[in-house]
């Protein structure tokens, strides 16, 4: 299976200035998610989708290969990821290149163990699944089960549509959340504009590497995982 690794980085970041390339413990932001991905020996390619001379600077400098330049209106707050992954798929076919697969590895979530990756693409490969989602498992707290939300007159119920709530927290299925570490999908839905094909699998990611940087305050809780770490 041929499989097109995308990082994407914009620039713009009102939450942490100028995120990308931000010097974090000696090296800039965008820098972690490239070595993961370089260390991988089952993705064909691995490509930048910015807009951002700055991006696009830092990028080549570390051997990120950039084939294009994102066109302005897909860099946008209101730009969409599926519509980003859309032009940068559209880009490489433009070009040759042909791909069964699009593996999304955001920036901002800079600490994967190692081996992650070629990890979640065997076992998309292996379940032939449409779509592979990195997960943390949901606190029992926050569980669907123990949610609730208001109908239309205003009374709570259950969220996931029982009359009578599960009582006992060991009772509870586990139900987990996307943490951002990767996503893999078949080109097919790609173009479709989802993510996410019908045929969906999870790998879960390790909590204690769990940093999704969007605030200052996560820049801060990633400067303390390098000093833990």
């Amino acid at each position: 299976m041929k499989v097109l690794a995308i990082i994407p980085a914009r620039g713009g970041s009102k939450g942490v200035p100028g995120k990308n390339v931000k010097d974090l413990g000696g090296k800039p932001l965008l820098q972690y998610t490239f070595e993961s991905a370089f260390e991988s020996e089952l993705l064909s390619k691995i490509i930048l989708s910015s807009e951002d001379a700055a991006i696009i600077e830092t990028a080549k400098s570390i051997g990120l290969e950039v084939p294009f330049v994102r066109p302005d209106e897909l860099a946008t707050d209101s730009a969409s990821s599926i519509e980003v992954v859309q032009h940068a798929v559209a880009f490489m076919e433009s070009q040759g290149f042909f791909y069964d697969a699009v593996c999304l590895l955001q920036p901002t979530y800079p600490f994967r163990e190692r081996g992650f990756i070629d990890k979640a693409i065997k076992k998309f490969t292996e379940t032939e699944a449409d779509t592979l989602i990195s997960v943390l498992p949901v606190p029992h707290e926050y569980n669907p089960h123990w949610t609730f939300e208001a109908n239309t007159e205003g009374y709570l119920k259950i969220t996931t549509g029982e009359e009578e709530i599960i009582k006992r927290r060991q009772e509870l299925p586990t139900a987990y959340h996307r943490d951002g570490a990767i996503y893999i999908t078949k080109v097919a839905y790609i173009k479709q504009g989802t993510f996410y094909g019908k045929k969906m699998v999870s790998i879960e990611s390790a909590l204690s590497n769990y940093v999704n940087i969007d605030t200052l305050d996560d820049w801060t809780k990633a400067e303390n995982y390098l000093k833990r770490n």
